[in-house]
């Protein structure tokens, strides 16, 4: 398994020990695609996962730049109207997960990392 799935597997396993339930991973529309969609409570979390083999490198929360900030708004737009879910309050969090081997991994977990644009 790749760095990238296997970090989106792990933060997955993150979020479920913290109570969230995962409704789907990799969503993709025609705007792009998500990492990880989970129900927190009443609100849609949109989590973009970061992966990372070396502490080299942006950190996970300065890596999601305001266009990928925009691209995730507007796939996270199409996934509430296409759900008919608009009316739910969502969120946007950041997940870092540094794997390196030989040890656990190191799993960073910022909650709402950036404000909806023109979602939620």
């Amino acid at each position: 398994m790749t760095l990238g799935p296997r970090g989106e597997k792990i933060a997955a396993r993150f979020l479920k020990k913290l109570g969230y339930k995962i409704v789907s991973r990799n969503y993709e529309s025609s705007a792009g695609e998500i990492d990880l969609i989970a129900l927190d409570g009443d609100s849609i979390v949109f989590v973009e996962v970061k992966s990372r083999s070396s502490r080299s490198g942006a950190d996970p929360e300065t890596a999601v730049g305001w266009r990928k900030q925009q691209q995730l708004s507007r796939v996270a737009k199409y996934y509430l109207s296409s759900k008919n879910l608009s009316n739910r309050p969502c969120r946007f969090d950041v997940i870092g997960v540094l794997i390196q081997d030989g040890c656990d991994p190191d799993i960073e977990h910022f909650v709402n990392a950036f404000p909806p644009i023109g979602a939620c």
